[in-house]
């Protein structure tokens, strides 16, 4: 695997702890180096943070494997890192918690949420006592960094304390094998733009870091900055909404900042660079996703807010605001447009790839036609027209050729059933069911006992007796496509897991597996099975997800019972 695969396949699989874990790294790292080799203290002593940060990102990663393991590990790197701390004097500084930094509060709430979710109750309680143990002793024992609003024991154990319940609470929440409901829309969302809240969160944990630092009076500026990202997110359902609630957030944040500016220190003279940033990502969504005349009007809405809350801030100099927010702007544009420009793309590309798919099927019928029926059908009319000419004078001979006319009738019409058969079959075999009965439940037991490949599956049903016609059908294309696939793609699959259940008023499928192989084509690409897949979703007003998990393949679909 070349460096840009292994670039690709580790961007993938990221995620949304990864994402926030980087975030953290990164501002660490931008903490650090600069206090390394400022004029406090001996040039590089504050270098020697880097050892037990690292280690805590190691740590974390490798809790998606193993978890318990991973948190016993980290407890030690806490340990051993407040040693070296302690021996060197080397400054520790602070985040939420006193002396531990960006990256170890992350990691250890990631490490907690990880043990709670995947391992058995005693593991994951020794596991998350010993990670609170190893934090309590580095927030005692490492020599504390500058002032902190937090640095009293009763204001850091307090803090701890939430963020440990929280953790808990948030591996709680996600416990067990698989989860029988949809994720909730805020969760759906937080998923699918995880790499746009792990940028967020960049500067968010610097702000937050600077606003511990200098004082309360901040809070004002980052709750806006909070708000700002999360609109940020939202903004990719509802740009022109999210657009409108920034621009109050900009005037809400000038007016905190000119409130808080009695403050000689006051670190933002324009607005703080995570609402800058959320401000860029909503302009990438409007172009992206609206029209132009309502992407230029909230766009326009966003600029005047901006300019009304910096010229308000005396320190400024408004044309190099001017300058640098149309510098912005522009890049922001640049990007809607590039992804706007791929949509449309993408769009083409799956239109063609189903026309191709319909056009190869339209060739397969075509030439069946000509070599199987068209060849009965052309000895009938032979046989009829002999018969036709013979009739009269020898009624034995024509007699034969109508013999030949039923039989070459019949050959005709199993040739038809068969070519009826393959078109109903997805798989074109000859064991596969030809369409559903009236009982989705037991066709799709016996889909289920003869189509697995000789992979064990299991199946969990649990589905309503109103099941419509046309849904059942393509539920049993569903499941029977997803077996041929794990017989075809994953041939080191172990087990497959087959989920159908009716939830309100959808029917929900769920089919994976522990084969996933790394030379399949990224996204399911390489067939038409996942095209077809998704035309019989899209048909029903469904919703599909296809794709690789942690170490496996999953086919997950929602289809209404009812019309929409």
């Amino acid at each position: 695997m070349s460096f840009s695969d292994r670039l690709n396949w580790a961007w993938r699989h990221l995620g949304l702890e990864g994402s926030v874990l980087l975030a953290a790294l990164l501002g660490d790292l931008l903490i650090v180096f600069p206090a390394a080799f400022d004029d406090i203290g001996p040039k590089g002593r504050d270098l020697y943070l880097l050892p037990g940060i690292l280690a805590m990102f190691a740590c974390a990663l490798w809790a998606k494997r193993r978890p318990a393991a991973a948190a016993f590990t980290a407890a030690a790197v806490l340990v051993g890192s407040t040693t070296l701390i302690h021996l060197t004097a080397a400054a520790a500084y602070s985040t939420l918690l006193s002396n531990l930094s960006l990256t170890e509060t992350v990691a250890g709430l990631e490490l907690v949420m990880a043990t709670v979710r995947r391992e058995r109750p005693a593991s994951a309680f020794t596991s998350t006592v010993a990670l609170t143990f190893a934090a309590l002793f580095a927030v005692v024992m490492r020599p504390s960094g500058s002032g902190h609003l937090l640095n009293g024991l009763v204001g850091t154990f307090g803090a701890g304390a939430l963020l440990l319940a929280g953790a808990v609470a948030m591996g709680i929440r996600f416990r067990g094998p698989q989860r029988r409901r949809p994720p909730a829309a805020v969760t759906s969302l937080a998923l699918a733009q995880w790499p746009l809240i792990g940028l967020l969160c960049l500067p968010l944990f610097l702000e937050l870091n600077q606003t511990l630092h200098r004082g309360p009076w901040l809070f004002p500026l980052l709750l806006c900055s909070v708000a700002g990202a999360a609109l940020a997110v939202y903004a990719a359902r509802s740009p022109v909404l999210a657009a409108v609630l920034m621009s109050v957030t900009f005037l809400v944040s000038a007016v905190a900042g000119r409130a808080s500016s009695v403050s000689p220190t006051l670190p933002f003279e324009t607005p703080p660079p995570t609402q800058v940033l959320a401000g860029m990502a909503i302009v990438v969504f409007l172009v992206r996703y609206t029209p132009r005349a309502q992407a230029s009007a909230a766009i326009a809405l966003m600029s005047v807010a901006v300019g009304l809350g910096v010229s308000q801030t005396p320190r400024v100099s408004l044309a190099s605001l001017f300058v640098g927010a149309l510098l912005l702007l522009g890049i922001s544009v640049a990007v809607g447009l590039y992804f706007r420009a791929r949509d449309s793309e993408r769009a083409r590309a799956v239109e063609a790839a189903v026309t191709e798919a319909q056009t190869s099927e339209r060739m397969a019928l075509a030439r069946e036609l000509h070599d199987v029926v068209a060849h009965h059908v052309t000895g009938i009319v032979v046989q009829a027209q002999a018969a036709k000419m013979i009739g009269g004078q020898n009624p034995a001979m024509a007699m034969e050729a109508l013999d030949r006319i039923e039989e070459a009738g019949t050959e005709a019409l199993v040739a038809m059933r068969r070519l009826v058969g393959s078109m109903r079959s997805s798989t074109h075999t000859a064991d596969t069911t030809e369409q559903a009965t009236t009982d989705l439940e037991a066709d799709l037991r016996g889909l289920v006992e003869a189509g697995h490949h000789g992979i064990p599956t299991e199946a969990d049903l649990r589905i309503s007796a109103d099941v419509p016609q046309e849904v059942a059908r393509s539920a049993l294309r569903l499941v029977q496509e997803s077996l041929t696939n794990v017989g075809k793609h994953a041939p080191n699959a172990s087990r497959v897991h087959v989920l159908a259940e009716t939830v309100g008023d959808e029917l929900h499928i769920r089919v994976d597996n522990d084969g996933y192989r790394v030379d399949r084509p990224a996204g399911g690409s390489g067939g038409y099975g996942l095209v077809g897949m998704r035309e019989r979703v899209e048909l029903l007003h469904g919703r599909l997800t296809a794709g690789p998990v942690d170490g496996g393949w999953l086919v997950e679909a929602w289809l209404p019972l009812h019309g929409t």
